[in-house]
C-alpha cells in the first residue's frame, strides 16, 4: 500500500524524456556535483499530471516555509519564487518537442530506477535515449541557497512505456541502416 506523499508525483503515461542523463550523471556548467536529470515534456493535454503537479509544488511551499523565510521577516510569496513548472510555448519557443507542453526539469545525485512497462529493469543502455515515452516518479521541495530561493524537482525513478522520436538531432543506427538495399552503391564485391 503505497504511503500518501503530497510532494511527490508520478506523472502521465504520455510524458516525454528529454535531457536525458540517467545513464552516467552529468556535472552542472561552472562545476558542482554531478547529477542524473530529464526534462520531462508533459503535454498541455494531460491536466490531471499539471494539477497533481501545482498540488505537489503547493504542499512543498507549504512545508518549506521556515527554510523558504531563511533571515528574512516573512514567508516570501509562491508567485515570487522560482518552481519547475515552466510553459514550453514561452521558454522554448521554436523546439517542436516543448511545442503544447509544459516542462519540469528533474535532478538527482542518486541513480533513478528505470524500468520498462511491465516494471522489469531496463539493463540495455541503448534503450534508453532522449525521446523516449513513458512515467516519471518525481517529488518536490523547497530550498534557500545562496539567496536563491524556490521549488526544486528531484528525480525518483523513469518508467518507459514507449520508443518515440529521438530527440538533440541523434538518431538510432537501426533507423539510419534499416532501409538500405545491399547493393545499393552498385559494388557487389567491396573487396575486389
Amino acid at each position: 500500500m503505497r504511503k500518501n506523499n503530497p510532494t511527490k508525483v508520478v506523472t502521465g503515461k504520455k510524458t516525454v524524456f528529454s535531457y536525458l542523463h540517467v545513464i552516467e550523471p552529468k556535472a552542472p556548467m561552472g562545476g558542482g556535483t554531478p547529477k542524473y536529470s530529464v526534462s520531462l515534456i508533459i503535454p498541455k493535454s494531460d491536466t490531471v499530471t499539471v494539477a497533481k503537479i501545482k498540488s505537489a509544488i503547493q504542499a512543498a511551499y507549504e512545508e518549506g516555509q521556515s527554510k523558504l523565510k531563511g533571515n528574512s521577516k516573512t514567508v516570501p510569496d509562491l508567485e515570487d519564487l522560482k518552481i519547475p513548472l515552466r510553459d514550453g510555448d514561452k521558454e522554448r519557443k521554436g523546439d517542436e518537442a516543448y511545442k503544447n507542453a509544459y516542462f519540469v526539469n528533474a535532478n538527482s545525485t542518486t541513480k533513478p530506477g528505470i524500468v520498462d512497462a511491465d516494471c522489469e529493469d531496463i539493463i540495455d543502455n541503448s534503450e534508453i535515449y532522449s525521446g523516449i515515452i513513458g512515467r516519471a516518479s518525481i517529488n518536490f521541495n523547497a530550498y534557500n541557497s545562496n539567496g536563491n530561493r524556490g521549488i526544486a524537482c528531484g528525480l525518483n525513478h523513469l518508467q518507459k512505456l514507449a520508443d518515440g522520436t529521438p530527440l538533440g538531432g541523434r538518431t538510432r543506427a537501426q533507423d539510419d541502416f534499416a532501409d538500405l538495399d545491399d547493393d545499393e552503391d552498385g559494388n557487389d564485391d567491396f573487396l575486389s
